[in-house]
């Protein structure tokens, strides 16, 4: 099994940034993959990045160049850095894990957090 604890999100003006952590634990192996995803009030679930654990990343259309991805391999927390936030980011925010190859699809990925709550103010 794999824990999923997500912390950072709050209340930030459009323009601004936010940073938030997804802290693993449990079974884990250098092969695999976190992955972050949001849910806006009313839509579906989407990607945002992953970042396998061995190197690689990859950023879902709308964020890249935005937001940036990234690891403490002495805290097992994964973070996600965003900048230039708009009101369109404003979501709950859940990270995810998945062994093997990095993956945008929500059905490949076995373990979830609770997910925080980031909301943009236009």
């Amino acid at each position: 099994q794999v824990q999923l604890v997500e912390s950072g999100g709050g209340l930030v003006q459009a323009g601004g940034s936010l940073g938030l952590s997804c802290t693993v634990s449990g079974r884990t192996f250098d092969n695999y993959v976190i992955g972050w995803f949001r849910q806006a009030p009313g839509k579906e679930r989407e990607f945002v990045a992953a970042l396998r654990w061995i190197g690689g990343t990859s950023y879902a259309n709308s964020v890249t160049g935005r937001f940036t991805i990234s690891k403490d391999n002495n805290k097992n927390t994964v973070y996600l850095q965003m900048n230039t936030l708009k009101p369109e980011d404003t979501a709950v925010y859940i990270c995810a894990a998945r062994y093997g190859t990095p993956s945008s699809r929500i059905y490949d990925y076995d373990y979830w957090g609770q997910g925080t709550q980031v909301t943009v103010s236009s």
